[in-house]
């Protein structure tokens, strides 16, 4: 018998060592449904978490167009804040199901990272965007500013889904 408990026990720590590990969110909620043509166009970058990619950078962008393929051409563009250079960076992206809620996004193929339409409003122009893994997250726009009672309600939103809120950096939008 105590044998048998002591198996059991080598057999499901290994288990329960990866379970413990997981990470504390698995699961983000998207937009049931993402109209691509409504999507694209120009957003203005309101907040977001801090990577090396948009270090020190100001009147940030992003352009989405629709690609004959059906993929979606992604233009970053900012202004570093110290000395004013203008930076660009292009990628790829495509949806990975039918609700085109959650894409694929390529900076430097074959790597592709998860950019997940969390919500955007009815008439596209805010959205909250991010990634499973809660490293990334945006307040986008289609005008430099929005409304306080709607960033108050993003910032709420992204809380209840497990983003630390406090690392989001304003953007600067001249």
């Amino acid at each position: 018998m105590r044998k048998n408990i002591l198996k059991i026990i080598l057999l499901l720590a290994p288990l329960l060592f990866f379970l413990g590990c997981s990470t504390k969110y698995n699961h983000l909620p998207t937009s049931k449904s993402v109209d691509i043509d409504a999507y694209k166009g120009t957003w203005y970058e309101i907040a977001r978490f801090e990577h090396f990619f948009e270090k020190e950078c100001k009147n940030v962008t992003a352009t989405y167009t629709l690609k004959n393929d059906g993929k979606i051409g992604v233009v970053n563009k900012c202004t570093n804040i110290q000395n004013n250079e203008k930076k660009e960076a292009t990628a790829i992206a495509y949806a990975i199901d039918n609700t085109n809620s959650k894409l694929k996004v390529s900076f430097f193929r074959p790597f592709y990272g998860d950019y997940w339409i969390i919500d955007v409003d009815k008439n596209y122009k805010v959205a909250l965007v991010g990634s499973p893994s809660r490293e990334y997250l945006w307040i986008l726009s289609r005008d430099k500013k929005i409304d306080a009672k709607i960033k108050e309600d993003l910032i709420l939103k992204a809380s209840k889904l497990g983003f630390d809120t406090k690392k989001f950096i304003w953007t600067i939008q001249e």
